[in-house]
């Protein structure tokens, strides 16, 4: 009996081993659909394009440039993307820019969405371009206009475009942006899940392991005819997941050129009280 009972310690010692030479084997799972950045080289740059109409979006936006530029701060290594806050190209609509994420604030409308990321895809994974858009109509008021609130979301929704899904959407912190707890009430102080952590870099490494044959990345035209998404959020297409506890939402559309438009929503704490299972876009959020 010793001997079954010491070859197994033995067997169990072997895969926690080999468990532990696989970083991203438990910890880094997060990927949003395999979505990437077609690209020809191991590490390169997105341009993140500044269509911001307040100083301190401005301000968070940079903070959010920098932290996906510095893996070593956060317990990584490395990354393979790079960011670059430029001129943006867009409106307060926010219409996409092909090779670029654009970035954009504004009353958009007491609709019940914070944060709303978009991102057209191509050949079934190859992100083309993106949009981050910050609901203005809710970060005015008192419970979400707060620094922290606002640098988790823009870190959040910028990363969506990177090919991030989250890391956790319960409401708890990991203390990192992808996770969905509220820098809001009693925690608008805290500075929880405002940076990215070790696991979004693992995660980016794991998604970005292999170059392609072309890339997507900065070529800086206008957005095919139909690829964008609107005010209406019909546009969304068709509601293909949702977090139980109803603060997150992904929606995919597939567009007249062969593309699909593919969409993470952001809810507010108030639309997700009412109905976590409910379709929140066809709700009244007054």
């Amino acid at each position: 009996m010793f001997d079954a009972t010491y070859r197994r310690s033995l067997l169990w010692l072997a895969m926690g081993s080999a468990l532990a030479a696989l970083p991203g084997a438990a910890m880094a799972t997060h990927s949003w659909g395999g979505y990437h950045w077609a690209r020809t080289s191991a590490q390169f740059t997105l341009s993140l394009g500044n269509n911001l109409t307040a100083a301190d979006w401005v301000s968070y936006l940079h903070q959010a440039s920098s932290d996906w530029n510095s893996p070593t701060s956060f317990g990584a290594s490395s990354t393979p993307l790079l960011t670059a806050v430029v001129a943006g190209q867009s409106t307060k609509r926010c219409s996409m820019v092909s090779g670029t994420t654009q970035v954009c604030n504004g009353k958009y409308g007491y609709n019940g969405w914070l944060g709303l990321a978009s991102i057209n895809i191509t050949g079934g994974t190859h992100i083309t371009q993106g949009t981050a858009k910050m609901n203005d109509s809710y970060f005015n008021l008192a419970t979400y206009n707060n620094p922290n609130e606002k640098l988790h979301v823009i870190c959040q929704e910028t990363a969506h475009t990177f090919g991030l899904d989250h890391q956790s959407t319960d409401g708890s912190s990991l203390n990192t942006c992808m996770d969905y707890f509220s820098n809001t009430g009693s925690n608008a102080g805290s500075t929880l899940s405002t940076h990215p952590n070790a696991h979004d870099f693992e995660e980016l490494n794991i998604v970005y392991a292999h170059l392609d044959s072309t890339t997507t990345v900065a070529a800086t035209t206008a957005a095919s005819a139909g690829v964008d998404i609107t005010d209406d959020p019909r546009s969304w297409g068709a509601l293909v997941r949702q977090s139980v506890n109803g603060r997150s939402s992904l929606y995919e559309r597939y567009n007249t050129d062969g593309s699909k438009t593919v969409t993470h929503v952001f809810w507010t704490v108030e639309a997700a009280a009412k109905c976590p299972s409910c379709d929140h876009r066809f709700e009244h959020h007054d």
